[in-house]
Order: C-alpha cells, then structure tokens, then sequence
C-alpha cells in the first residue's frame, strides 16, 4: 500500500499518575476487526499518529493529522479518486480535528481509518509511529501488531481506599486508565454492622454479611473494569488488599485473570513498584505460553496439522483451515495474495500491494481464527509464519 511513516516525536516513558491524568483508550472488538479486513474501496484510508495522554500536547497531535489529511488527498488525487469522495473523507477528518471532546483524553498513538464508507478511531496505549497509507483496504498490520504483540497487560489494584486499573505495556512506563463506571457510594458497600437492630435489617450480620458484603464490592469494581477493557484478551494482574483478594477472585468472570496476583496490599506500592511486579509475572506468563505453542505446534506437524511454509500457509487459509497463526512482527516484505493463497511478493510496494503478513492474519481473523505478533526468534523455523490448521491441506 502506498505509506508513508516516520518515527514517534513523544516520549512515552513517564507515570501519568505523576501528573494527576488518565488515558483514554478505545480498543476494537473481534468484531470490529473482522468488519475493517472486510472493508474494501479504492480510497481506503489508514493514518497511524503517535499521540499522548497530556493535553498540552493534543495540539501537536491535530497538527500532524492535518499534514496527513493533505497527504492523503495528494494520493487520492493522484490515483484518480473521484472528487465527491475526497470531499466525504476530508470533511470526516475535518469534523475529528474539531471534535472537542474527543482530544480531551488520548492514548499513546491515534489510528484513523476512513473511506467514503466508513470512519472509526481507536486510542491505543501502544506508542506507534506516524503512518499514512491509501490502498485498497485498511491497513490494519500497526493495529495488529499493537493488540496481538504486547507481553503485557492490566493490573488492578484493589483495596477499601482508591481502586487504580493501569495498563502495563512491554516498553513503556505504567498507565493508569480512568474507571468512570465505579459508583460514588462505592465504599458504602463494606459498612457492615452486627448489631441485630430493625434499621440494619436489609444488610447480613456476621462473618458471612461481611462476606456478602466484599463480594458485592467486588462486582461493582468488576464491572467497571470490564467496561474499560472490553473483550480484551489480554492478562490481567490481581493486586489486592488480603480481606479483599479471595472475595475478587470467588466473583471474578474475566478469563484470562491470572492466577497469581502481587501479594502485597497495593497501597504500600508506588507504580514503579506496580510495574516492576508485574512484568515479571506477565513475561512468566507469556513464555509459558509460547513455549506450549511450540511444543503444541511440532506435535501437530508431526499429524499434518501445522505448517510454516508460507505457501503452505497461504493456501491453508485460502480454505479457511487455519485455526491458531504466529507471525513475525518484523518481517515486512510486501505483495498479493490471491484468492486460492498463492502469494507474490514484489521487490517495490504500491498502493495495490500490502504486507504479506498481515494480510494473511486478516484473513484468518475473518475466518474466526486467532493471530499473534511473536518476535522471530519465537517461531519455530526460519520463517515468517506458523500455523495450526483444523484440518489436514489436500
């Protein structure tokens, strides 16, 4: 796709809870991915911005998505894109500039994706750099690449005092995210009596009204919780006061909310502290898991059932046979690939070329399949790709 990108001008590398602010982050579903990999119209916009949660610098962040809007008309012009659809696509990034509320609060990057058909924005913690890209699809290999290669995630810190979820990302600093959903009465929940009078009759009494009383604490923090970090995937690190941490997890319904937890009260930890915990339990977490992948993945060779030729690859999701995809974040080779898998990489990209890669993740994301960005010395072979498939290719 024809793409311009350059480095990210902000440092991402500070603790937002230093200067008393919050990110903001808008994160796509499954479903919401499936529907961008089936976009297609020649005029298919995709700008990637690095941004910040600062307000001060929101301006500098309107500024470069101005220089992007007249990139992009420059390179819809120059493909020959009809004037009534360059006059759709810049009036809609015209309204984003002069949205107020929505540059009151922002993520570490900015993605844009645009046709005469569709607008959408999300707000990502991952830092990403600028990137401009017209073809005719999105260009969805940033946003994968973020979402899908992290070896990070969240942690909630959970006491009677202040409740903080952050955000812990592979290379950068901890990031609280805004809980708006938690009630005002919150603490109110765990005022518990056993005093037996008529006024305190709609509350239980005892150890088991105590007990009651932190699980339903506990739900209310979860659904708040769940509502800022949606259908997330990603691990999430229990941090709780000892009264607290069983009555958490005897509620919890996140699947993916690890087993162990930072087994200090959080309110003897600073972030730092925070960050420095739980990256050693998400990096256990994340080797643990791709070494079951690897070993999960030869077994299944052995029973024709996974493969990391790339054209073995390609034609095993032509037919909708790969169940589970790794692939290397690095690897940026360009090209097409048909409708029966065949792939042909060019030597010079342009606007009906795409990286190899993530195409075939999009693919397999269409198909209901799982992907994941690994670095390459994370896969098994010398190769960019390695799939499981659900059946064996004929």
């Amino acid at each position: 796709m024809g793409a311009q990108q350059v480095a990210s001008p902000f440092d991402a590398a500070y603790d937002l809870a230093a200067y008393g602010e919050e990110m903001h982050l808008t994160l796509p579903s499954s479903a919401d991915l499936t529907k961008l990999t089936e976009q297609r119209d020649d005029a298919s916009i995709s700008i990637y911005l690095p941004s910040s949660p600062m307000p001060n610098d929101s301006e500098a962040v309107k500024l470069a998505l101005r220089n992007a809007t007249a990139e992009v008309q420059s390179q819809l012009e120059t493909i020959g894109v009809g004037a009534a659809d360059r006059s759709t696509i810049a009036a809609a990034l015209e309204e984003l500039q002069q949205d107020y509320e929505f540059w009151k609060h922002q993520g570490h990057s900015l993605a844009v994706f645009v046709s005469p058909q569709e607008f959408t924005t999300y707000r990502l913690a991952n830092a990403i750099g600028e990137l401009v890209a017209v073809g005719d699809r999105f260009d969805l290999g940033p946003l994968l690449r973020a979402l899908t290669f992290d070896n990070g995630g969240f942690v909630l810190t959970l006491t009677e005092g202040p409740i903080r979820l952050y955000r812990i990302s592979a290379d950068e600093a901890p990031l609280e995210i805004d809980l708006p959903d938690l009630p005002e009465d919150l603490r109110t929940v765990l005022e518990h009596t056993t005093t037996g009078g008529r006024f305190d009759r709609h509350r239980a009494s005892g150890a088991t009204g105590q007990r009651v009383e932190q699980h339903r604490y506990c739900s209310l923090v979860q659904d708040a919780v769940l509502k800022r970090i949606g259908d997330s995937k990603d691990p999430l690190i229990l941090a709780a006061s000892s009264n607290l941490a069983p009555a958490y997890r005897a509620i919890n319904t996140y699947d993916t909310l690890l087993e162990h937890g930072i087994d200090v009260n959080p309110s003897a930890l600073t972030p730092a502290d925070i960050d420095a915990r739980a990256r050693e339990l998400f990096d256990a977490y994340y080797a643990t898991g791709l070494e079951q992948w690897r070993e999960r993945f030869g077994t299944l060779r052995g029973e024709g059932l996974a493969t990391s030729q790339l054209a073995e690859v390609g034609r095993a999701i032509a037919t909708a046979a790969v169940e589970d995809l790794h692939f290397d974040i690095g690897w940026a080779e360009e090209g097409t690939i048909d409708e029966f898998g065949n792939v042909d990489t060019v030597d010079e990209p342009g606007p009906l070329t795409y990286r190899i890669v993530d195409e075939m993740a999009a693919r397999v994301l269409r198909s209901g399949g799982i992907v994941r960005a690994v670095r390459a010395d994370d896969l098994p072979d010398d190769s960019p790709v390695a799939a499981t498939l659900r059946f064996p290719l004929g």
